[in-house]
């Protein structure tokens, strides 16, 4: 998976998660606002991963520049 498609499912379950936690304090539901609170953890997991592949791809960008100067 690409960077840009972790960050986008992360955002996504991220706020799927929010809502769900929402949901789950309005109808009392301790279950719902825990699932809630996994899926929020997981998106933020997902962008996390998905940063951490552009910062990979910038480094080497960057190397790859700089060998090919000095050439």
């Amino acid at each position: 998976m690409g960077s840009t498609t972790d960050k986008i499912k992360g955002t996504a379950n991220e706020a799927a998660g929010n809502v769900k936690q929402g949901v789950g304090k309005m109808v009392g539901s301790e279950k719902m606002q825990a699932e809630g609170k996994v899926q929020e953890l997981k998106g933020e997991g997902q962008q996390a991963l998905g940063k951490a592949k552009d910062a990979v791809k910038d480094a080497a960008d960057k190397a790859n520049d700089a060998v090919h100067r000095k050439i």
